[in-house]
């Protein structure tokens, strides 16, 4: 049975992590959601340990998002994602070793590709690149992929369409999924996730942080049901 792509709760506003992310979180626990995520910055390891500790507890699925574009760097985040105990790593810069640190730690890899720049991140390279540079990635075994799609300088819904369509593997829209335009083209196209985070602290999608949570994941769901009942798919 198809599903709507999955919503992946970023505590992050412009790239970083909230530093009341505890509180927030706390706040929204009994929402719908069950991908919860932060950036490497700026909150000390042991809270950032304590906290993902927590949401697991609750039975939430931990993703570490790593902004930063060196070996190392990269290297350094996906230690920080196996000392928090994170089920995904989503950032850095594709390389063999971050990706066997991954195997090794039983963490699902999903790498940018492109040229990507600034924080906040802005993403480069055509969209055949792209593509290409994906499928190397998963040849070599990464899980999925982190696409920052609405932060790319070209055209966002070729790069989308094309993107997923081509790529077989889960793909993550990262970034800017900030109006419901942009939710109806992800409900149209179906990859396997998309993040928000600052959308929701900008309260783009309603009055408070839990109602904008459910109400993203109910309008995704209504999305799947209109198309279920016409038994097909619409294109863009």
């Amino acid at each position: 049975m198809e599903t709507e792509p999955r919503l992946v709760v970023m505590l992050t506003h412009h790239d970083y992590t909230v530093e009341n992310a505890r509180v927030i979180f706390d706040e929204c626990r009994d929402t719908r959601a069950e991908y919860w995520g932060m950036k490497e910055e700026p909150l000390p390891r042991e809270e950032m340990r304590a906290l993902y500790a927590h949401m697991k507890a609750l039975g939430k699925t931990t993703v570490l998002e790593v902004v930063a574009y060196t070996e190392e760097e990269g290297l350094d985040g996906a230690k920080l994602a196996a000392d928090c105990g994170c089920d995904i790593l989503m950032g850095t810069t594709f390389s063999d070793r971050i990706n066997g640190f991954c195997q090794e730690n039983g963490i699902k890899y999903m790498p940018f590709v492109g040229e990507v720049v600034g924080r906040p991140s802005v993403l480069k390279g055509s969209v055949d690149s792209l593509i290409r540079e994906a499928n190397r990635c998963l040849e070599k075994g990464a899980y999925g992929i982190d696409l920052l799609a609405y932060r790319y300088e070209g055209d966002p819904s070729e790069l989308i369409r094309r993107f997923v369509s081509q790529v077989d593997a889960p793909v993550c829209i990262a970034g800017s999924v900030d109006r419901e335009a942009r939710l109806d083209e992800l409900r149209r196209v179906r990859p396997w996730g998309f993040t928000i985070g600052g959308a929701f602290f900008d309260h783009r999608y309603g009055e408070t942080f839990p109602q904008q949570i459910d109400q993203v994941i109910s309008y995704m769901e209504s999305g799947l049901r209109e198309t279920n009942n016409r038994g097909e798919t619409e294109t863009p």
